[in-house]
């Protein structure tokens, strides 16, 4: 009655009556929403974008992994787990180094059923750096010659006994991890350490005493360590916490690991030759995902195999365990 009114005003009053006005706002609404039901069912007709498709294996950079190893009873079975674990990642190329005189045939053997991209080499650690009867593991440290052997062959230094031969050729985009054979790593880590540019960090868990050590991260940036053994060292990080580009190590032609080191300041060794600890690259969310432990298999007890060893009934020595 309202608009009746205001329309029979206007026409008493003699002004114009835009009586049309409201038709066109409501006309243009409508229209507003025809043409959004047609985007939407446009939309919908149209198919799905791909996936994002990974990049080619071949575009990948290499990851150069350094296992260390040395003769013991459980050592089949840590390289059997560690080869296993090794073969879900691609691009990768395993550089075993055996502590010893020459091959033998189980970690010939192992290499050889492996599936993986890998060097064999062998040295054997002096006699004055070997542990003696009755040291805690931790007086001297170990896989130090097998880790610079490793950087030897990647320099082009040779010493393969078997796998390939030849060194990555220059310019070969690629990182290198130092991986002892008793460690459990999670797949996600190698990923995590593929695009390294300088030298890639990580925390990692049940080591020194505490439930894992790391650094700390602000910004983006390196700003300390967790840690709460000689918290002052250079760098104080596990031999599973970092990784080294290839192209850096490789511009550094003397940077190798200390076998006079002091203890806990073999990382150090290395690391001081190739990075100031401000543009250490952290990894894993910001250092706050631990992706491999520093685990340790118990090692067995003979007791009833050298019994029956006594009698002459010990296990047959030609199964390999």
């Amino acid at each position: 009655m309202q608009g009746f009114r205001d329309s029979a005003t206007a026409r008493s009053s003699g002004q114009p009556c835009d009586c049309l006005s409201p038709l066109r706002a409501a006309a243009e609404q409508l229209r507003q929403k025809d043409l959004r039901i047609s985007q939407l069912q446009a939309d919908l007709r149209r198919p799905p974008p791909a996936p994002a498709q990974p990049p080619e294996p071949e575009a990948l950079p290499t990851i150069y992994v350094v296992t260390p190893t040395y003769a013991r009873l459980v050592q089949k079975a840590e390289l059997v787990r560690l080869s296993q674990t090794l073969s879900l990642v691609p691009r990768l190329h395993w550089l075993l180094v055996e502590d010893a005189e020459g091959p033998t045939p189980l970690v010939s053997g192992l290499l050889a059923a492996s599936g993986l991209l890998f060097t064999h080499l062998v040295v054997l650690t002096p006699k004055a750096q070997r542990l003696r009867e009755g040291e805690p593991g931790w007086v001297r440290p170990r896989g130090v010659e097998q880790r610079n052997k490793a950087l030897d062959w990647l320099r082009g230094r040779g010493g393969a006994v078997a796998g390939k031969k030849d060194p990555p050729p220059p310019g070969t985009q690629a990182v290198v991890y130092f991986a002892d054979d008793d460690n459990t790593y999670s797949r996600e880590l190698f990923e995590e350490m593929r695009w390294t540019h300088g030298v890639s960090v990580w925390p990692v868990g049940l080591v020194g005493g505490l439930r894992f050590e790391g650094p700390q991260v602000q910004d983006g940036r390196v700003v300390g360590f967790h840690t709460a053994w000689e918290p002052n060292r250079p760098f104080p990080v596990d031999m599973a916490g970092f990784a080294v580009a290839l192209p850096l190590l490789l511009a550094k032609p003397s940077a190798q690991f200390d076998a006079t080191a002091p203890r806990g300041h073999l990382e150090s060794s290395l690391l001081s030759h190739l990075v100031d600890p401000k543009d250490l690259e952290p990894r894993a969310a910001n250092c706050t995902r631990v992706l491999v432990w520093h685990t340790r298999t118990e090692k067995p007890k003979m007791k009833q195999e050298e019994q029956l060893q006594r009698q002459g009934q010990g296990s047959d020595p030609a199964v390999e365990v």
